[in-house]
């Protein structure tokens, strides 16, 4: 990863490694993006690389922070949209698709030795750490993971709020993968938060089921 910072930095001061870095810059420059969102998601991918726990919610949102936020203020920015109270919006749909992604993949990132449950929180609901090597899907983690999803289905929420401030095109895009993020919520609730022996995913009819709804206003 510092391989990639150190040619981001070149790319800002105008030195190429190969045309991927020109075409970079010349969107940055042309688009008028912020340097920083793409240096937070170079942080989030080195942070991946040396930590596979966290202790309480605020620091697995501090990396969502790094990891998926930066996402959404790009494509605003892609827009011409910057202001802060949007960005706020959209910082709150990425952390939920983040959140989101975390629970329907947690027996796939538990075999990469990751787990993105706030380890205090594990400990308030009485899980413990054999049972994802067990794939032991209990009462106390069926409240856990309960807790997990209402408190991002509260993100998409507030998230939501940004549809109104967009132009159409972005807006049915916006309003289409926050569908599909709370129907994956809907899936882990329907089979009981038991994603250890089952994951989640969309299906066709799903996808054409949200896009039949991300055109209704």
């Amino acid at each position: 990863m510092e391989l990639y910072e150190d040619q981001l930095k070149k790319c800002l001061d105008g030195e190429f490694e190969n045309d991927f870095w020109l075409a970079l810059n010349n969107t940055i420059v042309h688009f008028k993006l912020t340097p920083k969102h793409f240096f937070d998601l170079l942080s989030a991918f080195k942070q991946d690389v040396i930590k596979s726990r966290y202790k309480t919610y605020d620091e697995v949102i501090d990396y969502c922070k790094r990891s998926a936020n930066p996402v959404g203020k790009i494509i605003l920015e892609l827009f011409g949209i910057r202001e802060d109270e949007l960005f706020t919006y959209s910082d709150a749909i990425c952390t939920a698709l983040q959140l989101t992604n975390f629970y329907q993949d947690i027996e796939i990132d538990y075999c990469k030795n990751r787990i993105y449950l706030p380890t205090e929180e594990m400990e308030k609901f009485g899980v413990e750490l054999n049972q994802f090597e067990l794939k032991q899907n209990n009462t106390n983690f069926e409240k856990l993971l309960k807790y997990q999803v209402e408190r991002t289905r509260k993100l998409f929420e507030e998230g939501k709020k940004l549809l109104g401030k967009l132009p159409l095109n972005l807006k049915l895009q916006i309003k289409m993968t926050i569908l599909g993020g709370e129907n994956i919520l809907d899936k882990i609730e329907k089979i009981n938060y038991n994603v250890f022996n089952r994951r989640p995913i969309l299906s066709k009819i799903d996808y054409a089921i949200i896009f039949l709804k991300g055109l209704v206003s």
